[in-house]
């Protein structure tokens, strides 16, 4: 599923655009101003940006060049009333990927957002999330760009999680996901689990995997609390209950 930010202050206009990608089973979530905008992609993976340039409190283009002076290569969509040549340099200039002329036809928005998303999808080599980065294929996890020993298993894990994020996975998608038709005894997950996030406390990773009673598991970034309690390095009790 496809995942947009939505930055548009008229309200009207991104109440529309908001329904008809929603219709197209995309996932939209919205900022009406610049600032809010940089702290939704500096806290949430997207797969599209879509970026208006008349925003209050900071422009557009002064967010495209932020977002990529963060390093940040997540695919952005301009939308804007200027149509001359160079307004459209100016924004490709500033990292934008493409350019969209309002009044648009909302078929046109959707068929660019889902051709940026599914190009950037082939070419992701790297999953982050707060200050933890995994490097795909190499099985290198960094935190606060050091690198920190993972088990094959829970480098998987993390994979998994990390590609899910935003979204609960059940224990049995889980299982399903790290070992297939080989799922291990039902400890083992718990072991796993639990190996994860003490690696991950003893880095000072600002990410944590957390258990959803009833639901499954996420990983998520901390709150101030979360952060402020350190690891508990003890092995959960429940083994049947999604409480790992």
């Amino acid at each position: 599923m496809i995942r947009v930010l939505l930055v548009e202050d008229d309200m009207g206009l991104a109440g529309n655009i908001i329904d008809y990608l929603e219709l197209e089973d995309m996932v939209c979530d919205h900022a009406a101003n610049g600032i809010a905008a940089l702290s939704f992609i500096q806290k949430h993976p997207f797969d599209v940006v879509v970026l208006d340039i008349n925003l209050p409190k900071l422009d557009g283009l002064s967010v495209c060049e932020k977002v990529r002076g963060d390093g940040n290569d997540t695919p952005i969509i301009m939308l804007t009333a200027r149509d001359q040549l160079e307004n459209k340099l100016e924004g490709f200039e500033k990292g934008a990927d493409d350019y969209l002329v309002k009044p648009f036809d909302m078929p046109e928005l959707v068929a660019r957002v889902s051709v940026l998303a599914h190009r950037r999808s082939s070419q992701v080599k790297k999953l982050s999330l707060g200050n933890v980065s995994l490097e795909l294929g190499s099985e290198v996890v960094n935190v606060n760009n050091t690198p920190i020993k993972l088990s094959p298993t829970g480098y998987t894990l993390l994979k998994t999680l990390l590609q899910q994020h935003g979204k609960v996975m059940s224990r049995q998608r889980l299982l399903d996901a790290v070992w297939g038709e080989d799922a291990p005894e039902s400890n083992a997950l718990k072991v796993h689990l639990h190996n994860l996030r003490k690696s991950l406390a003893q880095a000072n990773a600002n990410i944590e995997i957390k258990a959803v009673p009833g639901a499954g598991f996420c990983a998520a970034l901390k709150t101030d609390q979360t952060a402020n309690e350190g690891f508990n390095d003890t092995l959960p009790v429940s083994e049947n209950k999604e409480t790992d």
